[in-house]
């Protein structure tokens, strides 16, 4: 029933391979029997055969089943596939996949000059080690997670605890956390594992590791903290929960199951099997819940803060105190003793917030948050029995048209597919069910959506190129039996996600150059749908920026706690309205983090980011977008933080390249390429920084000698031309499309 997806004629109109998966279905359905007129998402996978490499043209290159899959689609379209990467283009492909940062040139060089026959294996096995692992990979789920730290909308409220959400992805990819443990935690960690911190007197101050367990589950539920919201709609009670119901709903559909689930508000879904009492008996499901802030310290911690409290008081008091003085003497100019009584008032402000402490007195001695705020998370729990609020089938999904009250249940077409009954327990329990539902070993789209999207996340487009469309508006899979070869594989490994890195890492699919096209190739398959060769991909803004700091050596790997806050240009921050909305984080050291880190605003996004297509995340984001635009141009050759990196990165090639320009523009290639400089870019590269010291030092006599400031010492002893010059080179090589895409 599958078709290959590529713009085909229909009646002599060309479609688009979206229009064409509908139009394909729609012609073919009356020959189909009535299994096959079920949406092939929405049917069990079956775990077919691999092809026998015998039976193929180009057998020796099959590594694993994956290879076997893709290269059988190739022989059909008389397609052969690319040759294999060199190392150092796998070494780096390798790092930004798994870790989103490039390697150095020791590590390049230890993998190059690695001959054993399983040195790509154990490179692999090193990265997926790593603790940049789970931030790499947990940013890519951040985005089908649509997180965010505010609310949007106009008043773009924050949500002071989503970073523990974002902690607690990186810390379970990192963990290699089974992908249905992972799932189950998100959806009702609160309802499967029930806990909380109480003390045993055996153990003292301590909780138990099975209670750290089960709240680390329940942080999960954080995944439903952080919707978008209109401030003003605290004004409407129902209304408020309406919308929260819609953002839980649409996003659990999106992010776990593949499905426009939100398109059968209004009406029964226009292309899936989703009825509209489908969609209200989801929304009945999590009627129940509501957002709950939940400490993160002991009892006893709770107690320590109480014994503290007497110093936030004396903030407090101190600030009543210059108020008043404040007041007492508006209006007119101070006397000496007057300045002298305000000083000392303003001091003690200073010294009684000073004498804050940061951490709890007693044992764990967690961290408190901002101004001895006792640490939250925001989780999901229960509204009480009496609260709980009915939900109701909207005509066309008005708040205010209510006909029938609804239960909760499941989609009644995967019900019946998964054979089971519809209807869950409620009003408690019911995320439960639904989280235990999905994860079922033989789910007809769980373990399928996620497989796609790690392929996606490896290939740079899906087997499915829809990755939260898996409805019959979606786009059809190019390689169906791998797709669902995929997921059966993913449970039989216990849905480790690692385990999949290892699996398509070593194919031979994955290990293809992408510097490889001929006329047949090209006109067969432009898009390189199915996977003839390597595709190039643009690293995405977070990784541009890490990947800036590591090779200037400024990079700052320090992990989790609160959203870092950089200093902006003023012609950056004139978009934000309320600029102390964007509070500056107080040690320059954080300004170096990751991109993961950095403070996500939906009103305001970081402008580098920004510029280099940041996701869409009021919604789940299967794909970010890639533009190529005058903007990005204009920020990597203006912007000043750019600059200052490629004077660190001079500085840096000035102490490890030598103490000849020849050597310097070697050391740049391998710290910002991870490979060896060609002869001819060695040639352009020296003529480059031979011309930009003559201009230079055109500009030096202009500016009477004066050098620039801040300079590193070891770039400051170079003659002034020279080290100019070769800021400007690094500044350059920061501009060059390979720096900014993975071959």
């Amino acid at each position: 029933m599958y078709k290959p997806v590529s713009r085909v004629a229909v009646c002599g109109v060309c479609v688009a391979p979206m229009l064409w998966s509908f139009v394909l279905q729609t012609l073919s359905a009356q020959d189909e029997t009535s299994e096959q007129k079920t949406q092939w998402s929405f049917q069990k996978p079956v775990r077919p055969s691999v092809p026998a490499a015998a039976g193929l043209q180009h057998g020796d290159r099959v590594h694993n089943p994956i290879d076997a899959f893709v290269l059988r689609t190739l022989q059909a379209q008389e397609l052969a596939p690319a040759p294999m990467a060199d190392k150092h283009t796998l070494v780096r492909r390798a790092y930004f996949d798994l870790l989103g940062l490039p390697p150095n040139p020791a590590q390049v060089e230890q993998f190059v000059n690695d001959t054993a026959g399983d040195a790509w294996k154990n490179l692999i096995d090193a990265l997926l080690k790593s603790k940049q692992y789970g931030e790499r990979w947990g940013r890519h789920w951040l985005d089908v997670a649509r997180y965010a730290d505010s609310a949007g909308f106009e008043g773009d409220d924050s949500y002071p605890n989503a970073w523990r959400y974002r902690d607690y992805v990186v810390k379970s990819f990192n963990d290699d956390k089974p992908y249905d443990r992972f799932v189950q935690e998100q959806l009702a960690g609160d309802e499967m594992w029930p806990d909380n911190l109480d003390l045993d007197p055996k153990r003292v101050y301590r909780v138990a590791p099975n209670q750290e367990v089960h709240f680390e589950a329940r942080v999960g539920t954080g995944f439903f903290g952080f919707p978008p919201r209109v401030s003003e709609s605290a004004l409407d009670a129902r209304r408020r929960h309406y919308e929260t119901l819609i953002d839980w709903v649409d996003t659990t559909g999106s992010a776990f199951m593949g499905l426009t689930l939100g398109c059968a508000r209004c009406h029964d879904h226009k292309f899936d099997a989703v009825t509209q009492e489908d969609y209200f008996a989801m929304q009945a499901i999590f009627t129940s819940s509501i957002e709950v802030d939940v400490p993160i310290m002991t009892p006893m911690e709770v107690q320590g803060w109480s014994y503290i409290y007497p110093r936030i008081v004396a903030v407090h008091e101190a600030k009543s105190a210059y108020q008043v003085f404040q007041q007492r003497t508006s209006g007119r100019q101070l006397t000496d003793q007057e300045r002298v009584a305000e000083k000392r008032l303003r001091d003690t402000i200073v010294q009684k917030v000073m004498e804050l402490p940061t951490k709890n007195i007693s044992v764990p001695n967690t961290t408190y948050d901002p101004l001895v705020q006792i640490p939250k998370v925001t989780v999901l729990g229960h509204e009480r029995p009496e609260l709980v609020k009915p939900v109701h089938f909207l005509d066309r999904g008005e708040l205010y048209r209510q006909r029938h009250q609804v239960e909760p249940a499941l989609p009644a077409a995967l019900a019946q597919t998964t054979g089971r009954n519809k209807a869950v327990t409620g009003p408690f329990g019911s995320r439960k069910e639904l989280a235990l539902w999905l994860t079922q070993p033989d789910h007809p789209l769980t373990a399928r959506v996620m497989v796609n999207r790690i392929w996606q996340w490896h290939f740079g487009r899906g087997i499915v190129a829809t990755a939260n469309d898996f409805g019959a508006n979606g786009v059809a899979p190019t390689h169906p039996e791998l797709l669902d070869w995929l997921a059966t594989e993913f449970v039989a490994r216990g849905w480790r996600i690692k385990e999949m890195h290892r699996l398509i890492m070593t194919s031979s699919t994955y290990q293809m150059t992408s510097r490889f096209a001929t006329d047949k190739h090209q006109q067969v398959d432009p898009d390189n749908r199915l996977l003839w060769r390597m595709s190039r991909r643009r690293l995405e803004a977070e990784a541009l920026w890490d990947s800036m700091h590591a090779t200037a050596g400024t990079i700052n790997l320090k992990m989790g706690g609160r959203p870092v806050v950089v200093p902006l240009a003023d012609d950056e921050i004139a978009a934000l309205r309320e600029k102390w909305q964007w509070p500056i984080t107080g040690d320059p050291a954080e300004y170096t983090r990751r991109g993961l880190y950095i403070l996500v605003l939906r009103n305001f996004r970081f402008p580098m980011f920004d510029v280099y297509d940041a996701p869409l995340n009021s919604v789940s984001c299967p794909q970010r977008d890639v533009t190529t635009v005058a903007p990005q141009a204009l920020w990597s050759l203006n912007s000043p933080s750019v600059y200052r990196q490629a004077m660190r990165l001079a500085s840096r090639v000035v102490k490890e390249g030598g103490k000849t320009p020849e050597g310097w523009i070697a050391k740049l290639w391998m710290i910002a390429l991870a490979r060896p400089i060609r002869d001819t870019e060695k040639r352009e590269a020296r003529e480059l920084l031979d011309q930009l010291a003559v201009a230079a030092t055109a500009r030096q006599s202009a500016a009477e000698g004066k050098r620039e400031s801040a300079m590193p010492a070891n770039l400051a002893a170079l003659p002034a031309e020279q080290a100019s010059a070769l800021v400007k080179l690094c500044l350059a090589v920061y501009n060059l499309s390979e720096f900014a895409y993975l071959d």
